[in-house]
């Protein structure tokens, strides 16, 4: 769908702006996302003792280990249910959820524990010149919680990808975006329609087609326009894989897919979880797919979340043709 010659020049002219941020941007992005393990911790006990013979209580010191509470726990359940369950800790409090409901997945981050880190694929976007390349990086490794698909291929028409001052395919106003900023924090909503924020930097952005939800209504054309508006499928079916990414009320973000559904089921599903905005990521059950890192000893494993799906060769943990999100714990 076009959005007239206007809104392109408009867009090319923004984009060259946000560029010249974005660079600026990338080294106060980095800076905030450093991290490393918690060291060992002990305590010091003072107790009083009666020592033999003695008619007076004696002082005696013994350093005990203290409770060291791990920077980040991941659980991924057997089998989710209809209410939320927490799947990752960060320092000891919930930064994770994950439920299932009529044949969608969600899950559920705190913004205030984790951030969002856009990743180019090495078909999508290319392998040179990002920060954030075709698989985790290991400055994301041991602190990384989920990763999920990112948008359409970025050959589409009503696509726009820029991360850490390098654009793929050039923002497009009116485009539901993915917009997450130098201080870690990550909206969606309409680009130029109260995105981006004037008070913040922008550091990345991946525009994907229209809004799904907005003021936590389904789009109009959820039932009513499922190919055309809402993508091609294999098969021109209309019931597929499809993957979403919301945000409520309060800043969470809700990612949410299936492997049978339709636009409407989609959208729903989000909205029933808290959803204001949301925007439409990949369809068809080649590219969708999700996965929660369970971290060991060697590094982390990824569990799929999505029952039936196919699934992505190395899980996100080797090089991907495609570009995805990770969620990462802060």
């Amino acid at each position: 769908m076009s959005t007239g010659g206007g809104v392109h020049i408009g867009a090319r002219l923004a984009m060259v702006a946000v560029s010249g941020v974005l660079l600026v941007a990338v080294g106060a992005y980095l800076g905030l996302r450093g991290g490393g393990s918690e060291p060992h911790a002990t305590r010091t006990v003072t107790v009083s003792v009666r020592a033999p013979g003695a008619g007076r209580l004696a002082r005696v010191s013994s350093a005990t280990p203290a409770r060291v509470v791990p920077p980040l726990v991941v659980n991924a359940p057997v089998h989710a249910t209809r209410g939320w369950t927490t799947v990752a800790e960060v320092r000891g409090q919930p930064a994770a959820w994950i439920a299932q409901r009529a044949g969608v997945t969600l899950l559920r981050f705190d913004q205030s524990l984790v951030h969002v880190t856009l990743h180019a694929g090495s078909s999508d976007g290319g392998t040179a010149g990002w920060i954030y390349g075709d698989s985790i990086t290991p400055r994301e490794i041991h602190h990384v919680i989920a990763a999920f698909n990112g948008g359409f291929k970025l050959t589409y028409s009503e696509v726009g990808f820029a991360s850490g001052g390098h654009v793929a395919a050039p923002l497009q106003g009116g485009l539901a975006s993915i917009v997450t900023y130098t201080d870690g924090t990550t909206n969606v909503g309409a680009w130029g329609n109260g995105l981006p924020s004037a008070q913040k930097t922008v550091f990345s952005v991946l525009q994907n087609q229209h809004l799904l939800v907005d003021h936590g209504v389904p789009a109009g054309s959820v039932s009513s326009c499922i190919l055309a508006c809402w993508g091609a499928t294999v098969g021109s079916a209309t019931t597929v894989a499809r993957s979403a990414l919301g945000i409520t009320a309060s800043g969470q973000l809700v990612w949410a897919a299936g492997e049978q559904l339709l636009p409407s089921e989609l959208a729903s599903a989000l909205v029933a979880a808290g959803a204001v905005r949301a925007i439409e990521l990949d369809i068809n059950p080649d590219w969708v797919a999700g996965y929660l890192y369970v971290h060991h000893r060697g590094g982390p494993s990824g569990v799929p979340v999505v029952p039936g799906q196919l699934g992505i060769a190395g899980k996100l943990l080797e090089p991907y043709s495609r570009d995805f999100l990770a969620i990462v714990a802060n």
